[in-house]
């Protein structure tokens, strides 16, 4: 039986020696998120029966009392993933190590792994994840902006508006952008959402869901 060095919810690994110290196997990491997950001892999801469970092959915990059978990844981020559990917490660690943000290309290349896609897949549900439902609103003072994003593969992002000179903005899609700015320098939080257009209507309900009441907030011109 692996006997687990850090404590799930307080242990944290502070240098990528110590991740690799803490999670030596799949193994190990199974025995965290069981910690992280059943902090007080496993909990039937069935039947809410606390006990001691059984173990099967793959990871399997079944019940005692009703014979249910479930695992520590269901109803996770981690479910139903053929990704070694040891890729997905060196993932983890990666991603909330980075300080000017993770693509999946990076991702791939820091992992080893063979394919985008996986890379692509693991970082989207790591980005679902991270977003807490009940966000705080932006407060102080908040820059409001549109941005236009081109759909066709190659061309960027775009800052111009459509419909000025030369250019044709068919393939363009617009983005609201809200973003916290700090004095005397620097930035805080930041909200995104697609708009239908830089129109009143479309930025008004932007604003009011991710800005508080009374934020000082500021624009170069656009709608609003």
């Amino acid at each position: 039986m692996y006997e687990i060095k850090p404590v799930a919810g307080r242990d944290y690994p502070r240098t990528w020696v110590e991740f690799e110290d803490w999670f030596v196997s799949d193994e190990a990491c199974t025995a965290y998120l069981e910690q992280l997950r059943w902090p007080t001892g496993f909990c039937c999801p069935a039947c809410a029966v606390m006990d001691t469970p059984g173990r099967a092959t793959r990871g399997r915990l079944i019940c005692r009392a009703c014979r249910h059978q479930s695992s520590v990844t269901a109803g996770t981020i981690f479910d139903k993933t053929r990704t070694s559990l040891r890729v997905w917490f060196a993932a983890a660690w990666y991603i909330t190590n980075q300080k000017q943000g993770v693509s999946a290309l990076g991702l791939q290349r820091v992992l080893g792994l063979s394919s985008y896609q996986t890379a692509w897949a693991m970082l989207h549900r790591f980005r679902r994840a991270m977003v807490r439902p009940e966000r705080d609103l932006l407060a102080g003072t908040v820059e409001v902006d549109e941005i236009y994003l081109a759909l066709r593969r190659g061309t960027g992002v775009k800052h111009k508006r459509p419909g000025s000179r030369g250019h044709d903005g068919s393939h363009l899609v617009t983005v609201a952008v809200a973003v916290e700015v700090h004095q005397p320098t620097g930035f805080g939080r930041i909200r995104l959402r697609r708009v239908q257009g830089p129109t009143l209507d479309s930025l008004l309900p932007f604003v009011r869901e991710h800005i508080a009441p009374g934020t000082k907030v500021h624009t170069d011109g656009s709608a609003i």
